[in-house]
């Protein structure tokens, strides 16, 4: 049986009108007012809405209107306006059957079935024009997720369609979602790296600075360290492009705050005691860069991005482990005693994630033994950065430390490169989203 809900029951015709209803085998749930009919209609769910007003005003169309985005219904409206402005602003609030000239009873069998024939028809083009939008935007997708797999792979574009074609497959997925899912894998692989960047950066400045003072190389540190303090501000523009600013722009304001002060520190003249300042905010900038990376997923165990932070964060490990032995050479006693520990806690860090990097490293780059070859190479230039560390106190030594330590970063930014846009790695991510 058909059932209808009934607004402005109240006036007489309404009255009468519950009464015909019944009489034509139509079901009344009951009646609602403009202030209830949203609520009352999703709680009943009627087939149809009878709505009578001689004088319909705004309000009504507003709640009309919300009813239709709420709990979209056919909708009869009966009312003596003829003129134009109200049909207008009816069919706007979405009335199936504007009926002018007051309610009739005989009419409302028709009325009701008109009504209800349009709204599935509205529905029906709705869902048609859903369908054809959301073609067109899976078509660009998968446009944009061909272009990734192109640059990744070195695929021809109709190699890199089978890839996600496959990939639909295995998943039991639209191609048009798989290729949103790994957009979203490069964006988040982006992310982590550049996150992973400035927590690099933040431990490479102090290292440079340290050289400065320290007179090895003044010219050439110098210049470096304008080269990585363009970089933290490229990073943190890039990250607010990159990171949702709901979910993590605290974070990023956090880490851009505490680079505003380290800037200034950089102003300050160079000297142990403003280098030893700068070392605090920069461990500052270090956990806060840190914490963005964990919130973006680069530190879920056994996930693809895990991969991408951990070579990322040997670039930061060998910047710190420079650093601390530069500062162990340069500061006061007590201090250098502490740095000294510090450093042989990061050398750990180091070899632990090495060896995991050696044991993952070729399932997750596209060529193994490319990778292979660069973490043996990390291997025998992060023994030369350990020997030169014990001989810090000696300019020489420093000079070779300054050399091994921006070796062993290039190594570590070619490997994070490699890995943020390894087919392996955006795949693997991709699948994962959709698991």
């Amino acid at each position: 049986m058909t059932s209808a809900l009934i607004l402005g029951a109240e006036t007489r015709a309404g009255q009468t009108c519950q009464d015909d209803l019944e009489a034509a085998g139509i079901h009344v749930l009951g009646a609602a007012t403009r202030h209830t009919l949203v609520r009352d209609a999703a709680r009943l769910a009627p087939d149809v809405v009878i709505c009578i007003d001689d004088e319909p005003d705004p309000l009504l169309f507003d709640a009309l209107a919300t009813l239709g985005r709420v709990a979209p219904t056919p909708v009869v409206l009966f009312t003596m306006r003829d003129d134009a402005e109200p049909i207008g602003q009816a069919i706007g609030a979405g009335v199936h059957a504007y009926v002018v000239g007051g309610y009739a009873a005989r009419r409302l069998r028709p009325l009701i079935q008109v009504a209800q024939a349009r709204f599935r028809a509205e529905a029906k083009l709705r869902h048609e024009l859903a369908e054809a939008t959301t073609r067109l935007e899976e078509r660009a997708l998968v446009d944009r997720a061909k272009g990734i797999l192109m640059r990744a792979g070195r695929l021809s574009e109709d190699e890199a369609f089978r890839m996600l074609r496959s990939t639909s497959q295995r998943n039991q997925r639209r191609v048009g979602q798989v290729a949103r899912r790994l957009i979203d894998a490069a964006r988040a692989a982006e992310a982590v790296n550049r996150a992973g960047q400035l927590r690099m950066l933040s431990q490479r400045i102090v290292k440079l600075q340290a050289l400065r003072i320290a007179g090895t190389e003044a010219a050439g540190a110098g210049a470096l360290l304008e080269q990585s303090s363009a970089r933290v501000r490229s990073g943190l523009l890039a990250l607010e492009q990159l990171v949702s600013a709901a979910t993590h722009g605290d974070l990023l304001q956090q880490a851009a705050r505490t680079w505003a002060q380290t800037e200034a520190a950089l102003s300050t003249p160079a000297g142990a005691p403003s280098l030893a300042a700068l070392d605090r905010l920069a461990d500052q900038l270090l956990v806060q860069s840190d914490r963005l990376v964990k919130a973006l997923g680069g530190t879920d165990g056994g996930g693809s991005l895990h991969l991408i932070n951990l070579s990322g964060r040997q670039r930061m490990l060998s910047q710190r482990f420079a650093k601390l032995a530069l500062l162990a050479a340069l500061l006061d006693p007590d201090a250098a005693a502490a740095c000294a520990d510090r450093a042989a806690a990061t050398a750990s860090e180091f070899e632990q994630a090495l060896q995991e990097l050696q044991g993952a490293g070729d399932d997750a780059a596209d060529s193994a033994a490319e990778t292979r070859a660069r973490l043996h190479g990390a291997q025998r230039c992060w023994l030369r950065l350990r020997d030169c560390a014990r001989r810090a106190q000696q300019p020489e030594a420093r000079l070779e430390l300054a050399a091994a330590s921006e070796e062993l970063l290039e190594i570590f930014e070619q490997l994070t490169d490699r890995l943020e846009h390894s087919l392996p790695v955006l795949l693997g991510s991709a699948e994962r989203a959709g698991s």
